[in-house]
């Protein structure tokens, strides 16, 4: 068992694209690391580097207490899973999951019991004799992870090993290897795309945008504390509403749109650096938790927004607004195909809440919460 750690790497490609740019990060031993981040975020390029996939152009990688820079693929004793799960089809699932070690010359009785042991541990040992065409989708997954338990590496590597998998079963699979991960307890670093995924499996998350990394924190402190826009946004769904707001002089209030907000002094002590910010224009973030239906209203701690489409999930009102406020949309979080319009935000209320499209409505913004970001540069205003 290792650790990983970036130290200052970058990665440039010879037409002179600049796929990751200074990267320093460490992989505790035991670790269960995500690099998530939206398509070409260089989240992927990571994984091979670590891998050996790819070459560093600068900076240094340790696995363990090794520099492995120049090492080959087979020396630097990781495994690695794929989103397709590239099993043999003429094999059997023991076949599959043994064919590593067979190459590497392992004496037979050691490879039965490597096998032996995974297949209990991945819930595998009823289907050892079946070939990957009759198997699920989740098993030929959890074969693909034996394949690479078996070899007792140092280092686990996950390339979106979830992508091909149907939403239920994916949900399914996402507690299965955070469950094999912990009981295997090795250094693991898993690459998504889903933020959702991210959140519910790693003992941290590591977000990457243009290649650069954004923040590595814990999924819960990523949540509440995002240093820039673009965290704020990626992180959550749905994701967190962003409006222009001006902060009026001694920051006791905020004008959004035509409305005002009064803010407590428990705002101004969590955050002494918005006393920079009077009488400026900042950009607030209100998670759609924090919006609660107000029929009986706080004074000045309300917003008055156009009910546009109301969706019942069962568990909640997710309830998209409009208000008279300039929307903020960070580089890169929103997808290409997202249409925004200036104003709209989602709220998650109760579902016995008496909403309708068409009408007006009041919300109570929990302004403990409401997150401020520099309207220029997209960080985190605290201290």
């Amino acid at each position: 068992m290792a650790s990983v750690e970036f130290d200052h790497v970058t990665k440039v490609y010879p037409n002179g694209f600049k796929a990751v740019e200074d990267v320093s990060l460490d992989v505790s031993d035991g670790e269960f690391m995500v690099l998530v981040g939206p398509s070409g975020c260089g989240k992927t390029t990571l994984l091979r580097m670590i891998a050996g996939l790819e070459e560093i152009t600068t900076g240094t990688l340790r696995i363990g207490s090794s520099v492995v820079n120049d090492l080959s693929p087979k020396d630097r004793d990781i495994a690695m899973v794929f989103q397709n799960y590239a099993l043999y089809p003429h094999m059997s699932v023991a076949q599959n999951i043994g064919f590593a070690l067979r190459l590497r010359k392992v004496p037979k009785a050691e490879i039965d019991r490597r096998v032996r042991e995974a297949v209990k541990i991945l819930g595998l040992s009823d289907w050892l004799d079946r070939k990957p065409a009759q198997l699920s989708g989740g098993q030929r997954q959890r074969v693909a992870m034996g394949r690479a338990m078996v070899r007792e590496p140092a280092v686990f590597l996950m390339d979106e090993p979830l992508s091909n998998l149907d939403a239920k079963l994916r949900v399914q699979m996402r507690a299965e290897v955070s469950r094999i991960q912990r009981r295997l307890g090795v250094a693991t670093v898993y690459v998504t795309h889903d933020q959702v995924e991210a959140m519910t499996m790693g003992d941290r998350v590591a977000v990457m945008h243009g290649g650069v990394l954004q923040q590595v924190d814990s999924p819960q402190t990523l949540y509440d504390q995002p240093v820039n826009m673009f965290v704020a946004s990626f992180i959550g769904s749905p994701a967190m509403n962003l409006y222009e707001a001006a902060l009026e002089p001694g920051v006791r209030s905020l004008r959004i749109g035509s409305q005002r907000i009064e803010l407590p002094d428990a705002v101004r002590v969590a955050r002494p650096g918005l006393a920079a910010y009077g009488g400026r224009t900042v950009v607030i973030g209100l998670r759609p938790e924090h919006l609660r239906t107000a029929e009986v209203t706080e004074p000045g701690a309300t917003v008055e927004a156009d009910v546009e489409l109301v969706e019942a999930l069962g568990n909640e009102l997710q309830v998209h607004f409009t208000i008279d406020a300039r929307r903020v949309v960070a580089e890169g979080a929103a997808e290409e195909s997202e249409v925004v319009q200036s104003g709209e935000g989602v709220a998650r209320v109760d579902p016995r809440a008496a909403l309708k499209p068409g009408t007006r409505a009041a919300f109570q913004v929990d302004t403990q919460r409401m997150q401020f970001f520099d309207a220029e540069n997209g960080t985190a205003i605290w201290g």
